[in-house]
């Protein structure tokens, strides 16, 4: 492994992270009390989705190549509805809620979760572009994909809660609309 392999690790990682990003600027919207260590977890919970795509895809070239292949044309579709689903809730629960019950709110873990698997989706198809790496070199490419996109999403987390505290209630409205339109972007990127 060399000097480009390390950059190219990271400049995926950049890319792959941007999504998460913006979702994770979305939830310090919705949460600007949050702990560090809520933070950290969800920061960490994207990076994870980060890191287990693309090893997933690279393990799907190395096996099942055609069954991803057939798969892949409905991973717009899927980020869609998730990220819809999630930012739609929470315009909703912005909406009808009160400033004091707007600051309560706290993002489920199955939110969490469903907001890793639609911005890591894509990552998938990582796997294919590193195909041709050993699996020790994909694990390594997946571990600074990671470590790229915790701190990205930890910065956004800290963006985002910036924001919250002056938006106040507006917040959560603000925050959902930023996971639809990331659903929109991804899907008419992954169609179009």
């Amino acid at each position: 492994m060399d000097t480009l392999f390390y950059v190219n690790s990271v400049m995926l990682g950049v890319g792959l992270a941007m999504d998460a990003f913006c979702v994770s600027t979305a939830n310090g919207l919705n949460d600007p009390h949050m702990s560090r260590q809520r933070v950290l977890m969800i920061a960490g919970t994207f990076a994870f989705f980060q890191f287990l795509m693309p090893m997933i895809g690279w393990l799907a070239v190395h096996t099942v190549v055609t069954y991803f292949t057939a798969f892949q044309k409905f991973i717009p579709w899927i980020a869609l509805v998730l990220l819809v689903y999630i930012g739609g809730k929470m315009l909703i629960e912005g909406a009808k809620g009160s400033v004091e019950e707007a600051e309560q709110k706290k993002l489920k873990g199955s939110d969490l979760l469903l907001q890793g698997i639609a911005t890591s989706i894509d990552a998938l198809s990582v796997g294919f572009t590193i195909a041709s790496y050993s699996g020790t070199a994909a694990f390594v490419c997946s571990l600074i994909i990671a470590a790229v996109t915790l701190g990205i999403c930890i910065a956004g987390v800290c963006i985002g809660q910036r924001f919250g505290t002056i938006l106040a209630g507006k917040a959560s409205i603000l925050g959902g609309v930023i996971l639809i339109c990331i659903g929109v972007e991804i899907f008419a990127h992954g169609v179009g």
